[in-house]
């Protein structure tokens, strides 16, 4: 008696259809976590605008959010560029 592997009873053109498949899939997953950190990202440029008008500046919302003077004006910049129609977020990071 022999047993047979499944991937054997499948014909190349099924093997192949079945790994693009499981490609596509792993394409859409990252995509969707793609925008979701996107989303994620102008959500907390939007807050450390905040955090900067309610510090009064970006030393003081720096010191007070414990992130580096560098992540506070790039977040800004993102507001702004979010602001001058851009919506090139994806690049800021």
């Amino acid at each position: 008696m022999s047993v047979q592997n499944s991937d054997k009873t499948l014909s190349r053109k099924q093997r192949l259809q079945e790994k693009q498949r499981r490609q596509l899939a792993v394409v859409d997953t990252v995509d969707k976590a793609e925008a979701k950190v996107r989303k994620a990202e102008v959500e907390l440029a939007a807050a450390v605008t905040e955090a900067v008008q309610v510090f009064g500046d970006e030393q003081s919302a720096s010191d007070g959010l414990d992130m580096p003077v560098e992540a506070i004006r790039r977040f800004l910049g993102m507001v702004q560029d979010e602001a001058a129609g851009t919506g090139d977020v994806a690049d800021a990071s």
